[in-house]
């Protein structure tokens, strides 16, 4: 995109734009210094792509993260905060094995049971077959521990009493090795992930509820910060997470005058909470901020993330859309346009990496550069003014509930 012009010279001489972002992780259980160091090596590798300067260094004050200088079309100063619920999920992750079978059987059951299930098949595929993973490997690893469980019991020449505590007590361990390789082969991590969000039918769980809270009075400290923008940005369950937040903010009232308000959805799999019954909040979450006038919403997803709802407009497809709907803006990353044909057949199968492709250097940046958005002198409302969806954006009401609270 384009965004040189004959008022150049002038802007350069203007104090540096001023923007705060507030970045809000997926279900990560990593610390927060892990965003700081993909953000300084990838707008790093950015940068000499795109030939702009940008800089960081240590940040003072509340919170944890870091502020960038950068020099495009005239000078930006940012300050990137991650709002940290790592610990949350860490402390869901706790579970055993025993405990994470009965999470399987627990969100097995409401999604079959609520119509879910059909209705995400038939939306995309590709998150679906993510989201079968881990109960088709959990399946798979207790059949294998069940086989080593008879093995023994079978062929161990033991008395029956003793021969079964013994094919117990294999099997168990079969499963625990399973367990301890999870780093990776992600069938934990992914099944927990799913579990949490799930555990109120859809609705927010408390503990996050009340982090949320905690989230809101941050977001409205900043707001009052002076800045020229203030970006949220949501990664993966993370986008539901800002939805929610910034529909409370417009609707506690912003201040007069503001900065600029915007909020960047990557790689947003909503549709996977959005269409459970207890949803409620979020459905009207969503149906309330694609109308408000007070921010600008853009959602990036890319067709080669599998994690995501690529190109499904998050409001429309959980069927509450409301008439006059503005937002999201729903653009593409076109990762095999965007990446090298060598890099693209590099990463084109590592799941986990492209899902957080977003957060790094494109080989071909087009209209979507993560730096240029969270540090570049435009706000989000001026990069993409003008801009319509992608055409291949998906609209079709497909969710089964669409009551709202």
């Amino acid at each position: 995109m384009a965004e040189t012009g004959g008022s150049e010279t002038g802007k350069a001489a203007q104090a540096p734009f001023r923007r705060h972002v507030l970045y809000i992780p997926g279900y990560d259980p990593f610390p927060a210094r892990r965003y700081r160091e993909i953000y300084r090596k990838e707008g790093a590798a950015q940068a000499a792509i795109s030939g702009y300067a940008l800089s960081m260094r240590a940040r003072q004050g509340a919170g944890y993260g870091w502020q960038v200088s950068t020099v495009m079309e005239r000078p930006a100063e940012a300050e990137v905060e991650v709002l940290i619920w790592g610990d949350l999920v860490k402390g869901s992750m706790q579970r055993g094995v025993i405990g994470t079978y009965g999470l399987l059987v627990r969100t097995a059951w409401l999604y079959l049971s609520s119509g879910a299930l059909v209705r995400l098949v038939g939306l995309r595929k590709g998150p679906m077959i993510a989201a079968l993973y881990p109960a088709v490997a959990l399946i798979l690893q207790a059949l294998v521990a069940g086989l080593a469980g008879w093995l023994v019991l079978r062929f161990g020449g033991l008395p029956v009493l003793a021969g079964g505590a013994l094919a117990a007590l294999v099997a168990y361990g079969v499963l625990e090795g399973f367990r301890r390789l999870d780093r990776r082969l992600l069938v934990y991590y992914l099944m927990h992930d799913y579990a949490f969000t799930t555990q109120g039918r859809g609705a927010w769980p408390p503990v996050l509820a009340a982090r949320m809270g905690e989230f809101l009075v941050r977001l409205q400290q900043v707001m009052d910060s002076g800045v020229d923008e203030v970006l949220v940005v949501g990664h993966s369950s993370g986008a539901q997470i800002g939805v929610s937040l910034l529909a409370d903010l417009i609707r506690e009232g912003l201040p007069d005058p503001g900065p600029a308000l915007g909020f960047l959805s990557l790689g947003q799999a909503i549709p996977m909470v959005s269409f459970l019954p207890g949803a409620k909040r979020l459905r009207g979450d969503l149906a309330y901020l694609s109308l408000c006038e007070e921010l600008t919403w853009v959602d990036v997803t890319a067709p080669g993330d599998g994690a995501s709802y690529a190109l499904c407009d998050p409001v429309a497809v959980s069927g509450v859309a409301p008439r006059g709907q503005r937002w999201p803006l729903v653009l593409s990353a076109a990762f095999s346009q965007t990446l090298s044909p060598e890099r693209w057949s590099q990463v084109k199968r590592q799941f986990f990496w492209l899902h957080f492709q977003y957060l790094h250097a494109f080989d071909r940046p087009g209209e979507y550069d993560y730096f240029r958005i969270t540090a570049g002198p435009l706000t989000l409302a001026e990069r993409f003014r003008g801009r319509s969806s992608s055409a291949s954006r998906i609209t079709r009401a497909c969710s089964p509930h669409r009551d709202i609270a």
